[in-house]
This record gives structure tokens, sequence and C-alpha cells, in this order.
């Protein structure tokens, strides 16, 4: 199998994240809220822009990447604050019903916990987006309660609270034994 990888957003992947979201989009809005014609227009400046969102750390962008460099998939950790976030993604059609999703959530969430210090993680799906509510619930997310709408679609909302790290104590010493 193909080495694939969940990489963090940088200035290169701009030409294949364009590819992915022009190759995809009409899979995407039958699930997920389209981004519009002018996202496509000013994609460069677009890219550049959440990079340096990015950079604030209010935001954290990551693409899941084919070896061949072929962009397969978008997560999106955004509205960092107080120790919580939200979490959105997208999969190529073509990528579907592999586990990648699974496994890229499985790598943010431990990545939102162990390297963005975060404590809560929040996300949205619509209910005819079966797919996107399913990786959330196996990966721990539940229910809310909330009811959405998301680009004119009835959606829930889910939350995962992740286990604070506990920091390890250095061990005590071992005492030295005495010569007698």
């Amino acid at each position: 199998m193909p080495e694939i990888q969940l990489q963090r957003l940088r200035p290169d992947h701009a030409p294949a994240l364009l590819a992915f979201e022009r190759e995809n989009r009409a899979f995407f809005a039958a699930s997920v809220p389209d981004r519009g014609d002018d996202y496509f227009t000013d994609f460069a400046a677009r890219h550049a822009a959440l990079l340096a969102e990015q950079e604030t750390g209010a935001c954290h962008f990551h693409v899941l990447v084919a070896e061949d460099g072929e962009i397969l998939g978008r997560f999106n950790v955004v509205n960092v604050a107080d120790g919580s976030a939200d979490l959105g993604f997208r999969l190529a059609e073509k990528a579907t019903g592999r586990g990648l999703a699974t496994e890229a959530v499985r790598q943010i969430l431990k990545a939102c916990e162990r390297t963005y210090g975060l404590t809560t993680v929040r996300a949205a799906a619509a209910l005819t987006n079966t797919a996107s509510r399913a990786v959330l619930t196996r990966m721990g997310f539940v229910l809310t309660g909330e009811e959405l709408v998301l680009s004119g679609k009835r959606g829930v909302g889910y939350v995962r609270h992740l286990p604070a790290e506990t920091p390890t104590a250095a061990p005590a010493p071992t005492p030295t034994p005495t010569p007698t």
C-alpha cells in the first residue's frame, strides 16, 4: 500500500490542494458547504492567508498527502481558544471507504492534545453526511444535542473531550548504597 501522510499545511501544497478542491467540488457539495467560485478565483491569496493565520496559532491546517504528492484530504483545526477548537475535514471521493479519514482524525486528536494543548474539540456534520458522522462517532465524539443548519442542511454538533496530559514526574533518585 502506498504511503499516505498527514502533513501540516505548507506553501508548496498549494497546487495539489487547488487540484483536490477542483476535482472534488461536486462530491463535497453533496455533504458539506460549497466554497463558492471566489474560493477558486482567489485561491493563491486565500492559501497565503491560511498560512499566515496558522502562524498565529489560531488554527492548524493539515492535508492528507499520497506518496506522489496528491492531496487526498484536508483536516482543519480552527477557532483555537481557551483549550478548545473546532475540527472540520473533507476527503477526496476516490479515497473514501479505506479508513483514511478515521486514521487522520486519530492523528489530529493526538496533535490537538499533545502539540496544540487542547482539551475539547468540537465538530459538526450534516445529517446526510453519514460518513463523517461515522468517523466522529468512531473517534469518540458524542452528540451535543445541538441542532445546526449547515449551508441550508440540517446538521448536528459533536464534542470530544481530550484527557489532560499528565506531566511525567522525574523519578526520585535512587539512593546509592554506602559501602560498609
